[in-house]
């Protein structure tokens, strides 16, 4: 039957080749045989699917454009079997299933913007003689336009009733999986058709707009200003990562894709913005796994005249508010909890309370790296080169505190070398510690915070040791900037840092533990082809 023609079986013929040039040139070839055989077997196609026509109205035959949400408010007062005759709306989106009752009366379920509703379409209601022609033409997938009144059925549910018109605005070309898609590689190589068959894809993506708004909206309200600063630089600073390279041929030099918007929101501050945020992608040449994609999504703010207190205080309500909002909404598994004040771990203490050393005295002296070592061999702990002092301190809090970090934790009074950015005082026993915080949740560092260094030849001092450890090996390590220290010369108040991971964040809340659940488009891996050649795809 025509339906047959028009439905399963052409998405047979385009699941035969999909490779866009070829199919191009077959399907407007004449002697294109498998089309010929195709309407031999089957009969002519139903022209009707194939149009893509442009949507536009006509307000005296279609009557109002209305979302789903329009429909409900429309039936709202309506009692069961009753319709607004004298109400006509269009109602577009994508037809999910088709149920035919019988030649005369068929039943679509229709989303829209990931709402679902019926549309009811029976012969005697439909004006003219084209409604066998018209359904026909309508297959599960398709994108179609339903003009008719809006109604309840004999049980009360809301739907449209169709009376005018039902074509089709974009026919789908290939059969839609109901259920079973699970393949990671099929599902984020495609991932329109992974939003297609798993709804809770693009619920997901829906809530992570709205903790986006919500730290905006608590930024806002605090007086904060949203800023763009550049992705592209000579040098990527303000955090310890690789970056990606890239070159600008109208200027002549090699860029860097930013690792951190943190040296130009600090030289807002110093030009007289006190408070500025910046919520954006950040781009680090590095590993990928559950919890790293090289591209990803920070929110940072920096406030003049702030400090920790004020930042774990402005940390806990942010979170706590936030988790808050979308538990009173949504329904996600998740281990970990915002409403209890945050455990807070002294980690030189820690570290020296684990490794029973005076970890401040060790740092102190000029073979600490050798000494750190020999720690390190003693616990059997494996250390990826170079050896420098931050790496080999940065694995000994991964091994010995934050497995602990399964609640809100904040990680505060680290070793100062860990924290080039950060200022550094004396604590009461005669370490060197960086006034610096760190938040983790499930065992994942989500916020990072200092108390900015605002000396510029201490700023100096510390971009050389960066210069020694880039020496030694380590390409993380930044190239020191030495413009921020120009323009630090010029006075940044004391003032607050703050940073977020978007992606963890979303991950935490929305119970995911993988990140690209959480991404629109993650990084994926080239395949190979027949010929050798490689794809995203």
């Amino acid at each position: 039957m025509v339906l047959r023609a028009a439905g399963t079986g052409l998405r047979r013929i385009y699941a035969l080749d999909r490779n866009p040039l070829k199919w191009n040139r077959a399907f407007f070839s004449t002697g294109f045989p498998l089309w010929k055989q195709h309407e031999h077997e089957h009969g002519n196609l139903n022209p009707a699917r194939f149009q893509y026509p442009r949507f536009a109205l006509d307000k005296d035959r279609h009557g109002t454009w209305s979302t789903v949400k329009d429909i409900r408010e429309l039936t709202s007062t309506l009692g069961n079997g009753e319709k607004a005759d004298n109400t006509v709306v269009t109602l577009t989106g994508r037809i999910h299933s088709k149920r035919e009752s019988s030649a005369k009366l068929i039943f679509y379920d229709v989303i829209q913007n990931g709402e679902f509703i019926q549309v009811v379409a029976s012969r005697g209601r439909f004006e003219g003689d084209s409604f066998a022609e018209a359904s026909q033409a309508l297959c599960r997938g398709d994108i179609a336009s339903f003009t008719g009144v809006p109604g309840k059925t004999n049980r009360g549910q809301p739907g449209v009733f169709v009376t005018r018109e039902m074509s089709v605005l974009t026919p789908c070309l290939h059969d839609i999986p109901r259920t079973g898609l699970k393949d990671p590689e099929k599902r984020f190589r495609q991932r329109h058709l992974d939003m297609l068959v798993n709804p809770e894809v693009t619920h997901t993506l829906r809530v992570r707009a709205e903790i986006i708004q919500y730290i905006r909206r608590f930024l806002e309200e605090r007086g904060f200003l949203e800023v763009e600063t550049p992705v592209l630089a000579d040098k990527a600073g303000g955090a310890n990562a690789r970056p990606f390279m890239t070159r600008a041929h109208a200027l002549g030099m090699d860029m860097q894709l930013r690792i951190a918007p943190e040296l130009y929101l600090k030289q807002l501050v110093i030009g007289g913005m006190d408070r500025v945020y910046e919520i954006g992608k950040q781009f680090r040449n590095e590993g990928i796994d559950a919890d790293h994609n090289p591209e990803f999504t920070t929110c940072e703010f920096y406030q003049a005249y702030g400090n920790l207190e004020s930042l774990m205080n402005d940390t806990e309500n942010m979170l706590r508010g936030l988790g808050q909002s979308i538990r009173s909404k949504h329904s996600f598994p998740t281990a970990a909890s915002f409403d209890e004040p945050f455990k807070r771990i002294h980690v030189l203490d820690r570290l020296e309370s684990v490794l029973g050393l005076p970890l401040g005295e060790i740092l102190k002296t000029e073979d600490a790296t050798e000494q750190l070592i020999a720690v390190c061999r003693e616990h059997r702990l494996p250390i990826p080169g170079p050896l420098t002092v931050p790496r080999i301190l940065d694995k000994l809090i991964s091994h010995f505190i934050e497995p602990e970090c399964i609640q809100p934790t904040f990680l505060y009074n680290h070793p100062v070398a860990l924290s080039p950015l950060a200022k550094g005082s004396i604590d009461g026993k005669g370490r060197a510690i960086a006034a610096r915080f760190e938040l983790f949740v499930g065992g994942k560092e989500i916020v990072n915070a200092y108390e900015e260094l605002n000396d510029p030849k201490e700023q100096r001092k510390r971009f050389e040791q960066q210069v020694r450890e880039r020496q030694q090996g380590d390409l993380e390590a930044p190239i020191p900037d030495t413009a921020f220290c120009d323009a630090l010369e010029y006075g940044l108040p004391p003032t607050a840092g703050w940073g977020m991971g978007i992606d963890r964040v979303v991950q935490i809340l929305t119970g995911s533990t993988h990140i690209r659940e959480v991404l629109a488009f993650p990084v994926m891996r080239p395949i190979s082809d027949s010929n050798g050649s490689e794809s995203s795809q």
